[in-house]
Parts: structure tokens; C-alpha cells; sequence
């Protein structure tokens, strides 16, 4: 069965919709920059609402360990998600210090930024492979593009990942199928406007996810 992670969730309404649709992994975004921003005590209230079989999944970028502290005095995440330009030396003290299972983003637009992947499956719990964001782009993700999935098609990793960028229901099956993807991360294929979650489209995008995957058996 494919994992579908809804990222960027901000509303008690698109969180019970993830819910109700299937949806594995929630995403929370502590990054202010990014119009999908949550504060910490907004994720303490929305967390109420979720079962503890879905998980929670908090995403930083370039964050200190003590930012990461203070967030999780006011609510309890299942992931922490690095999508900035972390180290694999960080990953493995953030990982010690709060005992928290680490996703590492990579963003991908070509055959070299696979070497990228060598430096984290070791010291990560999962990885995400994402669209490598341009210098010109304001966020380092969710950014609605995607990237050659061929490029992951024939690749053997060492620990569980996550596909993402630019994922839509109109996409995704076609993403699954040639990349090999066994868990997909969404957040802007599921937005009327950024930053602003759509229900139909949370529904619809988990609905082919989990019904392409019952297709292929």
C-alpha cells in the first residue's frame, strides 16, 4: 500500500479531511517564511484531532537545535523534517539529542544531485526527494515542480523515502510508476491558492494514491 504524507496543513477542516481520506503522515510547516507557516501551540490544538496511528511530521528549515526545542515544549511530533541545507553531522545530533526519527529533503534536478542521497540514507530514518529549488525561489520546497522521475527509477536506497514536487492527482500514479515510490508527499497539488488547502483535492489526490496502488496488485 502506498503512504501518502499531506504536508502543510494549517486548518482543523483539512486536517480531519487528510484524516477521513486515508492519509498516513500529516506535515506541519515551522518555517515562517513560507505562507504555510503553523505556529506550534496551532499544531498542539490540531494534534487533538489526530489518531495516534497517523503520523505527525514537523518541517524545519535550516533550524537550530534549540528552535527544535522549544517547539516540541508545546506539542509532540512523530518526524522531524530537515528541508534546509543541514548536515548529515546535524541530522545525527538532532537525532540524539530529542531520540526523534529524522526525514532529510533532497532536492533533485539532475543525475549529480543524486550523490546527495550517499551523504544522508545512512543517518536518516527517511529521506524525501523533492524538486531542487531554484536560487531565485523563496521556499526550498512546495513549490508545484517536479523533476525526471527516471532519474530515481533504477536507484536501491537504504532507507524508506518519499516522493515529492509538483505531485498532483493528475500526476502521481504516472510519478509512483516510474520512479518506484512507495510513499508520495503532497502539498501544493492540494491547494486552491498557496498555502490555502482544498478538501476535494486532499480527497481526490488520496483517493488515486490508494486506489492506483490496489490496481497494480
Amino acid at each position: 500500500m502506498i503512504k501518502v504524507k499531506i504536508c502543510g496543513l494549517k486548518s482543523a477542516s483539512s486536517v480531519q479531511q487528510a484524516i477521513i481520506s486515508g492519509a498516513d503522515y500529516l506535515g506541519f510547516v515551522f518555517y515562517n517564511k513560507s505562507p504555510r507557516y503553523i505556529d506550534p501551540l496551532g499544531v498542539k490544538y490540531l494534534s487533538d484531532l489526530i489518531p495516534k496511528e497517523i503520523k505527525k511530521v514537523g518541517l524545519f528549515v535550516d533550524v537550530s537545535s534549540h528552535e527544535v526545542e522549544a517547539i516540541l515544549t508545546e506539542t509532540q511530533l512523530d518526524y522531524l523534517q530537515l528541508h534546509g541545507q543541514e548536515t548529515p553531522q546535524l541530522v545525527r545530533e538532532l537525532k540524539s539529542r530529542f531520540g526523534i526519527p529524522i526525514i532529510k529533503a533532497i532536492g533533485i534536478s539532475n543525475k549529480s544531485d543524486l550523490k546527495q542521497i550517499d551523504k544522508y540514507e545512512m543517518v536518516c530514518d527517511k529521506l524525501l526527494i523533492d524538486t531542487k529549488a531554484s536560487p531565485l525561489m523563496n521556499l526550498p520546497g512546495g513549490n508545484g515542480l517536479t523533476f525526471d522521475w527516471e532519474l530515481l527509477s533504477t536507484r536501491k536506497f537504504a532507507c524508506p523515502w518519499f516522493l515529492a514536487g509538483g505531485l498532483t492527482s493528475k500526476n502521481v500514479t504516472k510519478a509512483i510508476n516510474i520512479s518506484g515510490a512507495t510513499q508520495v508527499d503532497v502539498s501544493s497539488g492540494v491547494e486552491i491558492e498557496l498555502g490555502v488547502k482544498d478538501n476535494v483535492k486532499i480527497a481526490d489526490f488520496i483517493n488515486v494514491v490508494k486506489n492506483g496502488d490496489k490496481d497494480r496488485r
